[in-house]
């Protein structure tokens, strides 16, 4: 880092009086008051990593490549577009000459009034310094914005006539001097000035311009706006000879010409962007819709969303796919969920990774490894169905993982599979929460155009590097956050709007008054404390649940054997009907339907025929159909007739007919059974297979133990062991809070006041280091200062070998250690005398 920006002139600095201008970026910030250097550790987190020593550390450290990218990458585009012009102005510049550069010539009203927020944010964030008359871009970020013929600038200015100039020769310096109507002068520098006149002069240069042919003119209509760089021939036609003789095209390399800054300022209208933004744009309205209906579509939705992970979960939970290798599930497994499902695989992929966001569902991490339910699904289903939803729509918010990812590709080419380890993008928790706040800025009811909220977004992040996944993500976040419930038909719900209570709301409204001191960035960090979080969850629970429909505890049975669902049913009543009768149809209402296999499932599970019976008359609104009693009475008659047991395995039955009817029957022939006895049948496959051999035969076998007793055959619940939710891959250095800051700035401040205290000369010191002493020096002075009661710098060095400058005031000396009140962490502690690397007094006064 220049010494310009991170240390003062003088060896030994001292604290600039409000009034002296700042020589430096450290001087600079060193005039500020506590809370401005907090505010530039809030928006600049990654300065405290780990806390600067003193404020010259802390210039240095903003001042670094890194640290100013990530900086001009969170600033607004107005912002951005006031650090462009500042990296083409003179250093220093004016505020004057400031704003005439970005309202041009006639004064754009809008950027009057917008410059000094921007110019503010700049200040805070510690990319500008100076006052409003020596205004100075950090090297770092000129160096960054700054014109070169590799990396044009984003105005599209081109470099200045003395820059252009810089390698030419006197005599051709003097040609284009003349030729343009200059006095010849006696050095290049004062030519070289005379022509930069010319061209900032509004009269002389429209006076030049007016004889210049049409064609010259089409040429600097063409560069104007950027970028500022032509091509040329060796023999250049006439209307390019008449520009490159006046200087209005100057050439930097064989066959390449450039259009001076000043020239292209003159015929920009002394704009250094085509189109300033000083404003943001505004989300324009697509419809509105009444909030109740608003509200009421946005419940049927959460309804939904509940139901679909819970089908999900219900489905593996016996156990779910297989993880791949390399992590994830595989295409093959997410199409066979999509169907399980009735969805389409990209909404698949988003519920199982809302899902795992949740921590509903992780891998088993045994050796055949695969994705299972974890234990606090069983705690998620058992709250109220608000509550739920809150769950599900509070892990979405602040997920990093991205499910509109999946089925895309990586930066190796290599496929991105739902719950895989490259679906994380830091700043997806950022781009949710701006887009749920952009739609709570509008009226309750006001579905935006994505077009308008694409534009808005794109003002407040213009970075290139990661518009197009930034611009991807809100189109995700409208559509996810439909799909949850959060937004019906396009507009915010109110329980949307109170899920975001939490949040760190920035004013996004198109007339907002800008406040006095400009707004943190948002960032994947900004999110509101978990208590904050589970406190607006709540809240947006309560608003939800006079929404949903009341669970049912009855069906209506129908005559053609199926049971009508006109709501949500009463979780028991759900799941004994989901063993008894398969799922035909889903939507506003549910219709099962009854079948042998199912019946026979439900009796596979330990009732009995009298138990179904009286579970559909206690349930049903309707008198229990004929057609469903007899279905159940015929199925549960030949039900458990043929016993199976392991042998390998046999059938037993006390019916002989009916063994043999099994041995005649063809489809028999695979399963090789033989008589054992009058009433058993012996088979060399396993039970299981017999089993499902006996019942695509159309009979109705029963499983028996060992023992001779029925099987009662019911879903094994397959859970992982405890697993916490995926953390959320933060955008950077996590947000500090505001103790953390203070601790900070009170820690750089008393560093800073060691460095920079004035002090005696000590005789080894010099060029502002540490003095060196000898361990008897040292003892003497500590022990005089200890007499005296005076305060004394040294320097210290650690048991990690860290070296730092504390002031103390020495209390005791004994034991070879020195117990002193430290102004540096502003406390009493006790250093070892053989630390000490030197020691001087401080100068009086």
């Amino acid at each position: 880092m220049s010494t310009d920006e991170s240390q003062p002139t003088d060896s030994a600095p001292t604290t600039p009086r409000p009034a002296d201008p700042p020589r430096s970026l450290a001087e600079a910030l060193r005039s500020r008051e506590d809370a401005d250097l907090a505010a530039l550790l809030h928006a600049r987190p990654d300065l405290l990593n780990p806390v600067p020593t003193d404020l010259t550390q802390l210039a240095t450290r903003a001042g670094t490549r890194a640290s100013a990218v990530r900086a001009l990458e969170r600033l607004d585009r107005f912002a951005q577009q006031v650090a462009e012009t500042l990296a083409v102005a003179p250093d220093p510049t004016t505020y004057d000459e400031l704003l005439t550069l970005l309202a041009g010539d006639d004064g754009d009203t809008a950027v009057v009034e917008a410059l000094p927020q921007a110019l503010a944010t700049l200040h805070e964030q510690a990319l500008v310094w100076g006052q409003d008359d020596r205004l100075r871009l950090v090297r770092t970020v000129r160096e960054l914005l700054a014109p070169t013929p590799q990396h044009p600038s984003p105005t599209g200015l081109g470099p200045t006539v003395a820059e252009a100039t810089a390698g030419m020769s006197p005599t051709r310096v003097q040609d284009i001097v003349a030729a343009a109507g200059l006095p010849t002068t006696h050095d290049p520098v004062s030519a070289v000035e005379s022509l930069t006149a010319l061209f900032k002069d509004r009269t002389r240069m429209s006076a030049l311009l007016d004889e210049a042919p049409a064609e010259s003119v089409e040429v600097l209509s063409r560069l104007v706006w950027g970028p500022p760089y032509g091509q040329v021939t060796a023999d250049p036609a006439r209307h390019l000879r008449w520009l490159l003789d006046r200087g209005l095209l100057l050439p930097t390399s064989p066959g390449t010409v450039v259009l001076p800054r000043e020239a292209a300022l003159h015929l920009r209208a002394g704009r250094s962007h085509r189109t300033p933004e000083p404003t943001p744009p505004p989300v324009e309205a697509a419809r509105e819709t009444r909030p109740q209906v608003v509200d009421a579509t946005a419940a049927g939705q959460a309804y939904t969303a509940l139901a679909t992970v819970e089908e999900l979960l219900k489905d593996w939970d016996e156990g779910g796919p297989a993880v791949l290798r390399a992590g994830g599930l595989s295409v093959r497994d997410l199409k066979r969920t999509a169907v399980a499902l009735d969805t389409a695989e990209p909404l698949a992929a988003f519920w199982v990774e809302l899902a795992y966001a949740a921590g509903l569902l992780a891998s088993d991490g045994q050796a055949d490894e695969r994705y299972a339910a974890t234990p606090a699904y069983d705690e998620w289903q058992e709250l109220p169905a608000p509550e739920r939803w809150a769950a599900l729509a509070t892990a979405w918010l602040a997920a990093t993982r991205t499910a509109g990812l999946v089925g895309g590709r990586d930066g190796k080419d290599r496929t991105l599979s739902a719950l895989g380890p490259h679906l994380d993008r830091s700043v997806a928790p950022e781009v949710r929460r701006r887009v749920l706040d952009l739609l709570a800025a509008l009226p309750e009811g006001t579905a935006p155009t994505p077009e308008s909220l694409l534009a808005r977004l794109r003002w407040h992040r213009p970075s290139p590097a990661s518009l197009d996944l930034r611009a991807r993500i809100a189109q995700w976040t409208l559509n996810e956050a439909e799909l949850l419930g959060i937004t019906g038909r396009g507009a915010l719900s109110t329980h949307g709007r109170a899920l975001l209570s939490a949040a760190p709301e920035a004013d996004t409204s198109p007339d907002a008054e800008p406040s006095p001191k400009p707004k943190q960035p948002p960032t994947a960090a900004s999110t509101p404390a978990p208590g904050e979080q589970s406190v607006a969850a709540a809240r947006a629970a309560r608003l939800l649940a006079p929404l949903l429909p009341e669970p049912l505890d009855h069906v209506l049975l129908q005559a053609d054997l199926t049971a009508v669902a006109p709501g949500p049913l009463e979780r028991p009543l759900a799941d004994a009907l989901a063993v008894l009768a398969d799922v035909e149809s889903k939507g506003g209402a549910t219709v099962y339907r009854f079948t042998p296999g199912s019946v026979r499932r439900a009796l596979d599970a330990g009732q009995s025929a009298s138990d179904l019976h009286a579970f559909l008359a206690a349930h049903s609104r309707t008198p229990v159909p004929q057609p469903l009693a007899y279905l159940i009475d015929d199925v549960a008659r030949k039900h458990g007739h043929l016993r199976i047991g392991a042998a390998s395995a046999y059938v037993r039955c006390d019916d002989e007919a009916l063994l043999n009817e099994i041995l005649a029957d063809k489809r028999a022939q695979g399963l090789r059974l033989r008589r054992l006895a009058p009433t058993v049948l012996a088979a060399q496959a396993d039970p299981g297979t017999l089993l499902d051999g006996l019942r695509s035969m159309g009979f109705a076998p029963a499983a028996e133990s060992a023992e001779g007793d029925v099987l009662i055959t019911r879903a094994h619940a397959h859970r992982t062991p405890p697993r916490s939710a995926p953390e959320p891959v933060p955008d950077g250095p996590p947000l500090p809070d505001a103790t953390l800051i203070g601790a900070a700035v009170r820690a750089i401040r008393a560093g800073d006041l060691a460095s920079t205290a004035p002090r005696k000369e000590a005789p080894e010191a010099s060029d502002g280091r540490l003095p060196r002493t000898t361990a008897a020096e040292t003892l003497a002075t500590m022990q005089a200062a200890v007499l005296t009661g005076e305060a004394v710098w040294i320097g210290y060095v650690n048991a990690e070998g860290s070296a730092s400058q504390r002031v103390i005031a020495p209390v005791r000396v004994e034991g070879g250690f020195v117990t002193a009140y430290d102004h540096t962490a502003d406390e009493v502690r006790t250093y070892p005398l053989h630390r000490i690397t030197g020691v001087a007094e401080l100068a009086d006064g």
